[in-house]
């Protein structure tokens, strides 16, 4: 049986990303926040970036959604890539980067150093629990990590919640689809990796004759 999620209020999330903007320009950070908006009556998953200073700098809605979310959510568009610092990213979420490798050859087309994955995985009854990163008995995923960053030439970072027997984990992979860090599996924690952005070249992104 599915879960029962609230109506989405518009003023709750405003309110919400006040709170975490404020607290970002205290803490000097950029932040990408996964969250939800409504656009034109329509509810759409999204990530929020704040920059550093706690100034808002803009929305990376879901474009290609889910099966499973098309009766609650609806498709956004359009796609951006955000600055921090010397730093150029992008976001694709959740299921737009592990179905869709277009989502992140896009930003990396277009200057991005890193592109972050917010995803959302739980444990299924009776699945498989990985304990070390991309085991080829897993499921395909986190071999799609490796490739999103192989494939382009950039950083990859993909995000996801803590949870007992968590099929995906969060991880940073290097522009040669090797793997920089990542967290064990099910385990609340900060993730800390150090990033040298000259290698993020993109060059197998600028190469590809067929792109947009």
């Amino acid at each position: 049986m599915g879960k029962s999620v609230a109506p989405s209020d518009a003023e709750f999330l405003e309110r919400a990303w006040s709170v975490i903007a404020e607290a970002a320009g205290k803490a000097n950070i950029t932040v990408v926040l996964g969250t939800e908006r409504l656009v034109d009556g329509g509810l759409v998953i999204t990530a929020l970036v704040i920059n550093q200073d706690g100034s808002i700098a803009g929305f990376q809605d879901k474009v290609q959604i889910d099966i499973s979310e098309e009766a609650t959510y609806t498709p956004g568009s359009g796609r951006r890539v955000f600055e921090a610092g010397p730093v150029t990213f992008g976001v694709a979420i959740c299921h737009e980067a592990w179905r869709y490798p277009e989502t992140v050859r896009w930003a990396a087309r277009r200057g991005a150093h890193i592109v972050f994955h917010p995803q959302f995985a739980e444990a299924e009854p009776g699945s498989y629990r990985p304990t070390t990163f991309a085991d080829p008995a897993n499921t395909f995923h986190e071999k799609a990590v490796l490739c999103r960053a192989a494939e382009n030439t950039c950083y990859f970072a993909t995000v996801n919640c803590a949870s007992p027997g968590s099929p995906t984990t969060s991880a940073v992979v290097r522009p040669d689809g090797t793997l920089l860090s990542y967290q064990p599996y099910g385990e609340e924690g900060l993730l800390i990796a150090d990033l040298d952005i000259s290698t993020a070249t993109g060059f197998l992104a600028a190469r590809c004759k067929y792109a947009p």
